[in-house]
């Protein structure tokens, strides 16, 4: 799978750049997220370094036969409906695994969306792992890791620094991207 990420991305155009050394375990901020392509194209960067990072989805994509495929990726199902505490669920998930990446998109939406939600910020620190800010460039065509970033426990300013390492990064849809 790795030999054919790699081929399909040299098609295309796509370069992985930055500091692909990842930890472990950790949440991976993916910003922007203004597409559908936005999933399969992360999911073929990530198999390209030979990984795996699974990623949250509403749980109405988990009907048959998308269930199976969306598990066999690394979906883990998302009921918005329910006030459950899914940070605490992610947590053990973290907890009971040596080796365990989360693809977060802290937008939530395709659409515009002008305040991001703290979720994959608020798993990470209650997980103590790190969050790998990773950015899709359609205008460059590049899958970007930027920087491994530790929580410290401010959530606002820790927000705006990670948003500032978004501030040159093109979208697919740049009218729906919004710092």
């Amino acid at each position: 799978m790795k030999s054919f990420s790699k081929l399909i991305l040299q098609l295309t155009g796509w370069k992985i750049t930055g500091d692909t050394d990842l930890p472990q375990k950790c949440v991976i901020c993916v910003a922007p997220h203004t597409s559908n392509w936005d999933l399969p194209l992360g999911l073929v960067v990530y198999n390209a370094l030979g990984r795996k990072a699974s990623f949250l989805i509403k749980k109405e994509w988990f009907f048959f036969p998308m269930n199976i495929l969306f598990k066999a990726l690394g979906g883990i199902p998302v009921d918005r409906s329910r006030k459950t505490s899914l940070t605490e669920q992610i947590v053990e998930i973290y907890n009971a695994r040596q080796d365990f990446q989360l693809a977060i998109t802290p937008e939530a939406t395709r659409k515009l969306n002008t305040e991001w939600k703290k979720g994959f910020y608020f798993i990470a620190l209650a997980a103590k792992v790190p969050i790998v800010i990773a950015a899709l460039d359609y205008g460059k065509k590049e899958a970007i890791f930027k920087k491994v970033f530790f929580p410290t426990g401010n959530v606002d300013a820790d927000i705006d620094i990670i948003k500032l390492y978004y501030k040159d990064i093109t979208a697919k849809h740049p009218q729906y991207f919004s710092l």
